[in-house]
């Protein structure tokens, strides 16, 4: 990244308040969550192959939301099973409101949780020290793989840690998205490799395709709002600005080139369409499933 221009994640209050825009402004988590609960029932259905305990690992729970869904429809589809979460998400704020939320659920008592404050790697790194064997039967790692310095290694050993039957869940934004787009044309100018990658479904896909893993994919139709990015001065479309291009204060900071082309390639047809005088940018995602065979 040019040496003007700080990433987004440096500054956490900026960054949170740019995700919860984000959130409110796009249909992440309504597509997320029909996924969950139309799809991924049927994925986690041979999960355990009859156990009556089962390892779930969360890699960047973040606040838990989604994590609690899953593990909801995991219950429906083994009813009875005892449950081992390994929480893993380098944020105390975020592990503490995930804490908040799971001690105000009595009903989760058959979950055992262990909080890892920690990121990906340095989870791996506990993992191989402590030469820990326990297998897990589902793993999963939302829109988490941008910020591990290796995406390929990272999922190679959370995938070396499935049991017989058990699943690797990966969502991140699709190959064929407005972000997809983005990133690659701007990748050297925007994507600060030392604390996020700029990476799709496509580039994990890739990955795995080159190591003969075999897997399933789906797409999530998404969109955002990015009209307020339009207007000059505008504090969310700032915050927005920010978020799309992980650059802290990147309107104030950028060159004027990379500004004028960046706001030129955000209303392409490419990334985005515009109806009824607003800007909907394709935000996509993108899942993959690896099966533990054997």
């Amino acid at each position: 990244m040019a040496s003007s221009l700080k990433c987004l994640v440096v500054d956490d209050s900026r960054y949170q308040k740019a995700f919860q825009l984000f959130l409110e402004r796009s249909s992440e988590h309504q597509c997320m969550q029909d996924f969950i609960h139309n799809m991924l029932p049927g994925i986690l259905a041979s999960v355990g192959d009859g156990k009556s305990h089962l390892n779930v690992i969360g890699v960047g729970s973040g606040a838990g939301e989604i994590d609690l869904e899953m593990l909801s429809e995991l219950r429906l589809k083994h009813p009875g099973v005892k449950v081992d979460n390994e929480v893993v998400e380098p944020s105390s704020t975020q592990l503490h409101n995930y804490r908040v939320k799971v001690s105000q659920k009595p009903e989760l008592d058959y979950i055992k949780f262990t909080w890892n404050k920690m990121t990906a790697s340095e989870f791996e790194e506990h993992w191989r020290e402590k030469k820990i064997t326990k297998k897990a039967d589902f793993i999963h790692m939302i829109q988490m793989l941008y910020y591990v310095k290796d995406p390929g290694a990272t999922v190679s050993f959370f995938q070396s840690l499935l049991d017989k039957n058990g699943k690797l869940l990966i969502i991140l934004v699709s190959g064929e998205s407005g972000w997809a787009r983005l990133w690659q044309t701007y990748r050297n100018q925007l994507c600060n490799t030392e604390l996020s990658q700029c990476v799709t479904t496509g580039d994990i896909r890739s990955f795995l395709d080159s190591k003969g893993v075999s897997y399933k994919s789906y797409e999530l139709p998404s969109q955002m709002d990015i009209t307020e990015c339009f207007t000059e001065g505008d504090e969310k479309g700032e915050l927005l600005l920010d978020f799309l291009t992980e650059v802290l204060d990147f309107s104030k900071t950028a060159p004027p080139e990379l500004k004028a082309g960046v706001m030129e390639l955000l209303r392409h047809p490419d990334c985005s369409v515009e109806s009824n005088g607003k800007v909907i940018f394709n935000n996509n995602l993108g899942v993959i499933v690896i099966d533990q065979l054997t």
